[in-house]
């Protein structure tokens, strides 16, 4: 039997822009697919997420391609070390997609983990996920049943039709963070989300940093 290998968008070093860790040196692992669009334009107005900015479809982008667990762990250390002396208690991955739970296994973690790394993911919680993750985000998505219940942060972008954020308070995740929905109404939704934490502050703001200082 053909040993298994993962789809992979991009793998790239940059800086964590979202969320509890932002501002935090890591590698971003894009895997392809998602379970809840397609990835093409096209196919958007029927998706359960219509709102997705990223590009998840092929093996196009920088360090893509299809690797085995040990090749893909092994590409991840030639990476970090381009940039750094070498695999310290610092270096992160963040497996993110699409929606990474599609293909990040128990195998592939084992790998990582022997490469020295911790592993984050950013899931939007509809698929279960395997042990031995070291930060799990999630980000429900409105339409979409939520399976994972408890994690690290929980992350929601605001507003999504039929979502209450109250609703979500009662889950066990450590932070809770709001995060306002791009796009054409951009500026009004950082005003609702900015009003909504300063009124519910169980929630912290999140913003795309990574957009605001123009980096991948």
């Amino acid at each position: 039997m053909s040993e298994k290998r993962y789809t992979v968008k991009e793998m790239y070093y940059t800086l964590q822009g979202e969320g509890g860790q932002a501002g935090r040196a890591a590698i971003f692992l894009r895997f392809t697919g998602c379970n809840l669009w397609t990835g093409r334009e096209v196919d958007r107005p029927k998706a359960i997420c219509q709102f997705c900015d990223t590009d998840f479809v092929g093996t196009d982008g920088e360090n893509g391609g299809k690797y085995t667990a040990d090749e893909l762990s092994k590409k991840l250390e030639s990476i970090w070390t381009i940039h750094n002396e070498s695999v310290t208690r610092d270096a992160w991955v963040v497996c993110t997609g699409g929606e990474p739970a599609l293909q990040l296994d128990a195998p592939l973690i084992e790998a990582i983990h022997r490469a020295g790394f911790k592993i984050a993911i950013e899931t939007n919680g509809t698929i279960e996920l395997p042990d031995g993750l070291d930060w799990i985000c999630v980000s429900p998505k409105a339409g979409a049943e939520l399976l994972v219940t408890s994690g690290t942060e929980l992350k929601l972008v605001y507003p999504q039709i039929q979502f209450d954020p109250k609703s979500f308070t009662a889950l066990d995740f450590e932070y809770f963070f709001l995060q306002p929905m791009d796009g054409p109404d951009i500026e009004k939704n950082i005003v609702a989300t900015v009003e909504y934490v300063k009124q519910h502050p169980t929630w912290r703001l999140s913003l795309q940093t990574h957009k605001l200082i123009g980096i991948p």
